[in-house]
């Protein structure tokens, strides 16, 4: 296997906050990564690539090609908010010793650049709408478990698969704090409310000051970039240009 990130840049950071935002159930990591990214206006500075990831590209306009990569962004916090570290990228790994070793190779940068708290988010499945989603989660520790109950969500039972149990579980070993936030969803299209629940708790947390009002903004973002890849049906009306800004999954 191989896994490569290429820096840009070593940004100077203090005591970083890792949040994953990779593709998942309900796009909810997604959604979120995305929205701090546009909100905060963070900065990119790795991309990842890896032979794990999906073994294809897709065309885009005017015959360029679009392939499954992830990327690091950071963020310097102001007025007593967070420093970030932020996993965005249009594809997980497509094996389980190619997860490990994407998750290794991000807890390496990360651990450089100081990081020592890892937040994997996601949604949790559910063959019901739910009106107002619930909230579960695992932690590393129990003063982060006393956190996350005080602030409403659950104990979750049962396995967490992919990058999002992955990463909180390797970086435990590693000596990394942190802990998976889930929100209830159907899973099916890009979840705007189990997106907003889990921001905010993570925005609470870190004293992140962000405008979820405009969270439908980063869905149809999102939703126009599925449609792209024809994984979902294309909606009426003309899309906006800052789209292309963004990579989705394939």
């Amino acid at each position: 296997m191989v896994c490569v990130v290429s820096l840009s840049e070593e940004p100077k950071l203090k005591d970083p906050v890792l949040i994953e935002g990779l593709p998942g159930i309900g796009f909810v990591a997604n959604v979120a990564a995305l929205h701090l990214i546009r909100e905060l206006k963070a900065t990119r500075f790795a991309e990842i690539r890896c032979s794990s990831f999906q073994d294809f590209a897709v065309t885009a306009e005017k015959g360029q090609t679009r392939h499954p990569i992830n990327e690091l962004y950071y963020y310097r916090g102001k007025k007593g908010e967070s420093d970030l570290i932020i996993l965005y990228g249009n594809t997980q790994a497509l094996t389980a010793t190619g997860q490990y070793e994407l998750c290794g190779r991000i807890l390496d940068v990360s651990k450089n650049l100081g990081c020592s708290l890892v937040i994997t988010l996601g949604g949790l499945k559910r063959e019901e709408e739910i009106k107002k989603p619930k909230l579960y989660f695992a932690a590393t520790d129990k003063e982060t478990v006393g956190e996350l109950l005080e602030a409403g969500a659950e104990i979750i039972k049962g396995q967490i698969f992919g990058v999002a149990g992955l990463l909180v579980g390797i970086g435990r070993l590693r000596g990394f704090r942190g802990f998976c936030l889930l929100a209830e969803t159907l899973g099916l299209y890009p979840d705007t409310t189990a997106t907003r629940e889990v921001l905010k708790v993570v925005c609470k947390r870190l004293n992140l000051k962000i405008d979820l009002d405009s969270l439908d903004d980063t869905v149809e973002v999102t939703r126009s970039l599925l449609e792209d890849f024809g994984l979902l049906e294309p909606s009426s009306g003309e899309r906006g240009k800052e789209e292309a800004q963004f990579r989705w999954f394939v």
